[in-house]
C-alpha cells in the first residue's frame, strides 16, 4: 500500500512550504486519509486508524457530518469483546425488552410504565419522554426507523395512542399521576428551573422511594446545579436495580464529561452504545469526545513530548477510562503498519486524555469537593464494585453477572443457587389488572365495531382494525376519526400491527379473538372461492396468456385487489360492460404478477390472462361485481384425420397472420411489440393447454375489432371454429389493406 508523508513543523501543524506536503488539495488528501481510516478501522487496526484520523483532521474539520462514526462502531465493537459480552444474549434481551416488564403497559425503551404512550410506524411502543429526547434513531426492539419528520423529533409527528392511554387511564391512575409528576419535571429541567425540579422530585420520591424515574430527574436537576457527586448517586443507584438500561449509562457519562473526567465518560458511553448501538447521542457524544482527543491542539501538545515517539512508550497498551486499566479489559492497539505519516501514538492520545481531564478537573474542583470532600468523580466511591461488576468484568454475558449490592454499598460475590433481584424496575399497581376492569368494549374498532383484528395505529394516535383502516384511506387520505391528512402515512404502505395492542388481546381476551379469528377465516374462504362470488373487474378484453396492464384508482377495485393479495388467490375476473346485464356472460381470469402503488393510494397493476369462464349467476360485494362462474376447455380432436386438417388450418392461419403483422407500419408493429411483446411462436402440440396456441390469443389481442365480435371468438370451445373466425378476420384487414 502506498504511504504518504507530511511534513510536522516544531508546533505539531504541516508545513505548506515542506517537501512532505501532500500532493493535490487539502480536501482530497483529507479525504483519503478519512477513508483509509475507516478501513483500517474495519480491519481492527485501531492504533493505525486512530493515527490516521488525527492526520485528517490535522488538515481541517472533516468535510461532512458523522466521519467518525466507522470507528465508533469499531470502539464499540471492540469493547463489547474485551468485556466479553454476548451478542445473542444480548439480542435475546433487546426482544424481551432489555429487562423484567413493568407490568403490561410497559414502554419498549426505558422498560417503565407507559405514560402517553406513542406507537411508532414499526408498531413499538414507547412514551413520549423516550421519542420526545431523541434517544435513539431506530427501535430498540426490532431495529425499524423512528422516521423522525424534518424539523422535529419522532414524537413531533406521532401523537398519543389513544386507546393505549384510554387502558391506562382506567387500569393505573396512580401510575399515569406519577407520569404527569415526570412530564412536569422535564418541562422544568428543559426550562433549566434546576432548583424547582430538585424540590419537587424529591418531595415526590419521600412519597415513592422506588420510582426509578424520579430518581432519573433528580439527578439531571443535581447535574443541572454542577452537583455532581449526589447526581453520580442516584445514577448509582438506578444501574443496581436495571443494569441493561442504556440511558442511565448515557446521564451517567454526561455528569462525568460535564465534570471534567472524559475519560470515564468515554467509558460510560461505549458501554451505553454496547447495550444499545442505535443509541444516537452516545454516539455523538463519542465522535466529538474523539475529534477533541485528535484535534490539532491535543495533537501539538502530544507532539512537544519527548516521549511520544519513544518505542517503549508507543507500544503500550491504549486504555478507555482508569477503570478499564484497572480490571485491564483495555484496547490494545498493535502498530502492523506504517502509515508514512507523523506517528500519533495510542500513549500520546491518552496522555491528551488525560490533559483534558486534568484541565476540566481544576475548574470543577470546588463543585465536586462539596459534601466528603471529593477529589475524583470518577474515583472508588462514584464507581461502585457492584458498577465494576455489572460494567468491567471479563468474559462475562451481562445476563450472568454475579456482583450484588449490600444495603450499605459494598458488592459481595453471591453464592451457587442464589438469585438476585435485579433489573426490576418499580412495581407497584403496575404489575396485574383487575378483572372487573377489563371490557371488550375498551378493544373496539370504531369502523367495523368489532373486536380489533390486526390493529393499527396511525400517525394521529387512532386505532383501527387494518383491513378497516385500508378501506377507509381507499377513499380519502384522511382519518376516519379526526380527519387529519394521512398522505404521507398512505404513502409509506406500511401499516404495522400494534404489538402491544394486539398483545393485551391475546392476553385478556383469548376467548373473544378466537371467535373474531374463526370469522375472519370464514371471510378469507369465502373469498378464496374461485368458482362462486368470484370478482369480477369491469373494465376491458382480457384473453389467456396476454399481459394485461391494469391503473387501479377506483375504491372498490382497490379492494377487490387487495382482497386478492391477501387471500392468496391473486386472481380476478376481467369483462367488458354490457348494458343490459352490467357485464358480458364471458370473461378471462387474470393472474396478478407484480403490483407497484403510487403515494396516493393509487397502482399499477401487471397481471396475465388465464382461464376462460362463463358467468352462471351474477352479484355485488362491497361496491364490486361478482359471479358464480364455469370454466371453458377447448373440446379435444381424437381422431387422426381430423386433427391432421386441424394442423394444416392451423399453419396457413399462422403464416396469414405473420405475413400479416409483418405487412403493418413499423410505427404500428413498435406499438404493438412495445405493449403486448412479440408473436408466440408456432406450438408443435395444439391441444396441449386448455385454450390452445398462445399465438391466436395474442393475434386477437392487437387486432382492432368489435369486442363482440371478441367475445364470441373468447367462447368458442372449438379450436378449428376459432381458426376459421380468425381466418375470416385477416382476410377482411388484408383486403382493407390492399385498397
Amino acid at each position: 500500500m502506498a504511504s504518504s508523508s507530511v511534513v510536522v513543523s516544531s508546533e505539531g501543524s504541516p508545513e505548506p512550504g515542506g517537501s512532505g506536503w501532500p500532493r493535490g488539495e487539502p480536501e482530497g488528501e483529507q479525504e483519503r486519509l478519512l477513508r483509509r481510516g475507516e478501513l483500517l478501522a474495519l480491519g481492527n487496526h485501531l492504533k493505525e486508524a486512530l493515527e490516521t484520523y488525527s492526520a485528517a483532521l490535522r488538515l481541517g474539520p472533516p468535510a461532512g457530518p458523522r466521519r467518525l462514526e466507522t470507528l465508533v462502531d469499531c470502539l464499540v465493537l471492540n469493547y463489547r469483546l474485551r468485556q466479553g459480552l454476548d451478542w445473542s444474549r444480548d439480542q435475546e434481551a433487546r426482544e424481551e425488552g432489555g429487562g423484567a416488564a413493568a407490568g403490561p403497559l410497559t414502554c419498549c425503551g426505558c422498560r417503565g410504565f407507559l405514560g402517553e404512550p406513542v406507537t411508532a410506524p414499526c408498531g413499538h411502543s414507547y412514551c413520549r419522554r423516550c421519542l420526545r429526547r431523541e434517544l435513539r434513531s431506530r427501535c430498540r426492539l426490532c431495529r425499524d426507523l423512528l422516521l423522525p419528520p424534518a424539523g422535529g423529533g419522532p414524537a413531533a409527528q406521532l401523537r398519543t395512542s389513544v386507546v393505549l392511554s384510554q387502558l391506562a387511564e382506567k387500569w393505573f391512575p396512580a401510575e399515569c399521576e406519577r407520569a404527569r409528576t415526570g412530564n412536569l419535571l422535564g418541562e422544568l429541567l428543559s426550562q433549566g428551573r434546576f432548583r424547582e425540579s430538585l424540590s419537587a422530585a424529591s418531595q415526590a420520591l419521600l412519597t415513592d422511594p422506588s420510582d426509578l424515574m424520579l430518581r432519573v430527574y433528580r439527578a439531571e436537576s443535581y447535574a443541572g446545579l454542577q452537583e455532581f457527586k449526589t447526581a453520580i448517586e442516584d445514577l448509582n443507584f438506578i444501574i443496581s436495580k436495571m443494569s441493561n438500561w442504556p440511558e442511565i449509562y448515557f446521564r451517567k457519562a454526561k455528569v462525568l464529561h460535564d465534570a471534567g473526567f472524559v475519560g470515564d465518560a468515554l467509558q460510560l458511553f461505549l458501554q451505553c452504545l454496547s447495550l444499545d448501538e442505535d443509541f444516537v447521542p452516545a454516539k455523538l457524544e463519542v465522535e466529538k469526545t474523539l475529534c477533541d482527543l485528535l484535534s490539532p491542539e491535543n495533537v501539538r501538545e502530544s507532539l512537544k513530548e519527548s516521549a511520544w515517539t519513544s518505542p517503549h512508550i508507543r507500544n503500550k497498551p491504549f486504555t478507555l477510562g482508569s477503570e478499564m486499566e484497572e480490571s485491564g479489559c483495555n484496547l490494545q492497539l498493535c502498530p502492523e503498519q506504517n502509515l508514512g505519516v507523523p506517528e500519533i501514538t495510542v500513549e500520546s492520545f491518552r496522555g491528551s486524555l488525560n490533559r483534558v481531564q486534568s484541565s476540566h478537573a481544576l475548574n470543577s474542583t470546588e463543585n465536586l469537593a462539596k459534601g466528603d470532600g471529593l477529589k475524583r468523580v470518577s474515583s472508588e466511591p462514584l464507581l461502585s464494585s457492584q458498577e465494576k461488576g455489572a460494567l468491567l468484568k471479563r468474559k462475562l454475558s451481562l445476563s450472568e453477572q454475579d456482583a450484588i449490592v449490600s444495603e450499605d454499598g459494598r458488592s459481595k460475590h453471591k453464592k451457587p443457587g442464589e438469585t438476585t433481584k435485579r433489573d426490576t424496575p418499580q412495581t407497584s399497581e403496575n404489575a396485574t389488572v383487575p378483572q372487573h376492569l377489563i371490557d371488550v368494549a375498551d378493544f373496539e374498532c370504531s369502523l367495523c365495531m368489532r373486536l380489533f383484528f390486526e390493529p393499527v395505529t396511525t400517525p394521529c394516535g387512532h386505532t383501527f382494525c387494518k383491513n378497516c383502516l385500508e378501506r377507509c384511506l381507499d377513499h380519502a387520505p384522511q382519518c376516519p376519526l379526526c380527519k387529519e391528512s394521512l398522505k404521507e402515512y398512505l404513502a409509506i404502505r406500511k401499516y404495522s400491527v400494534t404489538v402491544l395492542l394486539e398483545e393485551l388481546v391475546v392476553k385478556y381476551l383469548a376467548d373473544e379473538l378466537s371467535e373474531r379469528k374463526r370469522i375472519h377465516d370464514e371471510e378469507t374462504a369465502e373469498l378464496s372461492d374461485l368458482t362462486k362470488n368470484v370478482p369480477v373487474f369491469v373494465c376491458t378484453m382480457a384473453y389467456p396468456t396476454v399481459p394485461c396492464p391494469l391503473h387501479v384508482f377506483e375504491p372498490r377495485y382497490r379492494l377487490m385487489i387487495r382482497r386478492s393479495m391477501e387471500t392468496g388467490t391473486k386472481q380476478f375476473g376481467m369483462c367488458i360492460s354490457d348494458p343490459q346485464n352490467n357485464f358480458a356472460d364471458y370473461g378471462c381470469m387474470l393472474q396478478i404478477r407484480n403490483i407497484h402503488f403510487l403515494p396516493d393510494g393509487r397502482s399499477v397493476v401487471d397481471t396475465v390472462g388465464g382461464k376462460r369462464f362463463r358467468v352462471l349467476r351474477r352479484g355485488m360485494k362491497d361496491g364490486y361485481c361478482t359471479a358464480d362462474i364455469e370454466y371453458l376447455e377447448d373440446i379435444k380432436v381424437a381422431d387422426k384425420e381430423e386433427l391432421k386438417n386441424l394442423r394444416a388450418l392451423h399453419d396457413v392461419v399462422y403464416n396469414q397472420a405473420c405475413g400479416w403483422f409483418q405487412s403493418l407500419r413499423n410505427k404500428f408493429r413498435s406499438q404493438i411489440l412495445q405493449h403486448f411483446g412479440p408473436m408466440p411462436e408456432r406450438e408443435e402440440n395444439l391441444q396441449a393447454t386448455p385454450n390452445g396456441p398462445a399465438w391466436c390469443w395474442w393475434l386477437l389481442a392487437v387486432l382492432p375489432v368489435d369486442p363482440r365480435y371478441q367475445i364470441s371468438v373468447l367462447s368458442m370451445m372449438s379450436l378449428k371454429e376459432r381458426l376459421i373466425k380468425i381466418q375470416h378476420i385477416l382476410t377482411y384487414f388484408s383486403r382493407d389493406q390492399s385498397k
